[in-house]
């Protein structure tokens, strides 16, 4: 069996702003289609409806899988997911990546 890594995307239909979540799940297979069909399975498992804490109807509705990579081996340091960003700010974006990065930083090590 290989690995792969899928993307799942899912509508999340909850007020008038329309929302998508992408999930990149690992997937073991012994072909790509299998891996499609698996990942297809496991995106329809997920959907579900549930009241949010206003009490509103929120809708996780499975779209489809839009990806599936091979994995050649699984080792630390493997890349699995790449994408390029473009924004109109990039001192923005950049500020942006090392807030998250502190944020990260201070939760995995608390100031006592």
């Amino acid at each position: 069996m290989e690995w792969y890594l899928s993307k799942i995307v899912f509508e999340i239909c909850a007020g008038d702003r329309p929302q998508f979540d992408e999930t990149l799940r690992l997937i073991q297979a012994n072909s790509d289609e299998e891996a499609f069909q698996k990942a297809r399975m496991l995106g329809r498992s997920e959907e579900d409806t549930f009241a949010n804490v206003h009490n509103q109807t929120v809708k996780w509705k499975f779209i489809d899988v839009c990806d599936v990579i091979p994995v050649d081996e699984l080792k630390d340091g493997v890349e699995l997911f790449s994408q390029i960003h473009e924004p109109e700010e990039s001192k923005a974006y950049v500020h942006y990546v090392h807030q998250k990065a502190a944020l990260l930083q201070l939760m995995h090590n608390p100031v006592l």
